[in-house]
């Protein structure tokens, strides 16, 4: 009838994105494989790492053919290890539970109706979530988490966060539930995080040209500091080395970073006629937006470079990766940067119920940092409401 609302009923919801999230992640599962290995995430086509037979079309598909295989390959017989299923499994239940989550429960509020915006924060979320699901299954494996997948969900973030204003109503934005980073948060202060976030940006700069021109030395002599190769082997697998001596050349990596936000802050502040351009300028949409992310970055990397660097001083031993630092960074340009704060002090709690875990079970097995901040993130995202609900009672009474 010309005029009629088509509602589409619940349950078709729930079926598309749960089965949809399986599909991405079994392309999951070839990242997971192949990115750490330099393979290529296109070409070829999936085959048995034993036997090498292509796996034909009705053998990929998700949950299904590898229940249906019995978790072993068609031609060889070779075992299939369940982490392919675990895999989709997890991300399908990740793309449900989201979405029941913003669009259902009414646990998360303030999220525009899912046509009207809210796709856009349910799809951010998504896919920094995904990567890290990838990111964490890499390092359980390998304890590396390569840096090409923080990077892709920095550029998302940030992109994202410029692009928002044009996709939400900006008043969400501006305020809590503060549903993207931007700068135009009223409760921190317009102004000061766009100074900030500006002057940290020209501080990167000059810090990276500082190390072209080898005035500065990278950390652990082995890769750029946000190179494309995972953390560096400590001193134990380098006995030349010593860890502080290497993290030093990271502060001062970090020297001008720190020097100049704190620097542009306090012309802008000090100086507030001569940049009334900066003022005005810094808190268009767009620019306000790309800022916030960028703050965002700034603040994930920041709290997590400072236990590295404090860690290793204090105890002569390298204190978790610079994947961890990019992991965070780009978690802070999606989450912004109170939360992902937050988030890097929730990731602790995960690591004692596995030490109780392991107690329990008598084993001893260790596993890298990088599940636990994924977690601490998907733990600030489900209880988003009440950690706001809490900061405002704590600091505005």
């Amino acid at each position: 009838m010309q005029g009629s609302v088509v509602v589409i009923p619940d349950w078709i919801w729930f079926v598309f994105t749960f089965a949809f999230g399986c599909c991405i992640g079994s392309f999951l599962n070839v990242v997971i494989y192949r990115l750490p290995r330099d393979k290529s995430l296109v070409t070829p086509p999936s085959s048995c790492p034993a036997c090498g037979k292509h796996i034909r079309s009705y053998d990929n598909i998700p949950l299904v053919s590898w229940l249906f295989l019995g978790g072993r390959c068609r031609f060889c017989k070779a075992p299939i290890s369940p982490r392919y299923f675990i895999i989709e499994l997890l991300t399908g239940l990740l793309f449900l539970g989201l979405f029941i989550l913003f669009f259902r429960s009414g646990i998360r509020t303030g999220i525009p109706p899912l046509l009207d915006g809210g796709w856009f924060v349910y799809l951010a979320s998504l896919i920094m979530l995904s990567a890290f699901i990838a990111a964490s299954a890499i390092d359980l494996e390998l304890w590396i988490i390569p840096l090409s997948i923080c990077w892709f969900v920095t550029a998302i973030g940030i992109i994202s966060s410029a692009v928002a204003p044009y996709v939400i109503d900006r008043e969400l934005i501006r305020q809590p539930p503060m549903l993207v980073p931007s700068t135009s948060d009223i409760l921190l202060g317009e102004t000061a995080l766009a100074s900030l976030a500006a002057g940290a940006s020209i501080g990167l700069a000059i810090s990276h040209l500082l190390l072209a021109t080898g005035l500065i030395k990278r950390s652990y002599d082995l890769a750029p500091i946000t190179g494309s190769t995972p953390a560096p082997q400590s001193s134990a697998e380098q006995p030349d080395l010593n860890d502080r001596i290497e993290v030093c050349k990271e502060l001062f990596f970090l020297l001008p970073v720190v020097v100049c936000s704190i620097a542009v802050y306090w012309l802008v502040k000090r100086f507030p006629s001569n940049f009334a351009w900066w003022l005005q300028f810094s808190q268009t949409p767009v620019v306000a937006g790309l800022l916030g992310g960028l703050w965002g970055y700034f603040i994930g990397c920041g709290i997590v470079w400072a236990t590295r660097i404090l860690g290793t001083l204090a105890f002569g031993k390298e204190a978790m990766g610079l994947g961890d630092v990019h992991l965070m960074g780009a978690a802070g340009t999606i989450l912004g940067p109170l939360y992902v704060i937050v988030a890097f002090f929730i990731a602790p709690f995960f690591g004692l119920i596995w030490a109780g875990i392991q107690m329990f079970s008598k084993k001893t097995r260790q596993i890298p940092y990088g599940p636990f901040l994924s977690l601490g993130v998907l733990a600030v995202i489900i209880l988003h409401d009440s950690i706001m609900a809490y900061i405002s009672f704590l600091f505005f009474g």
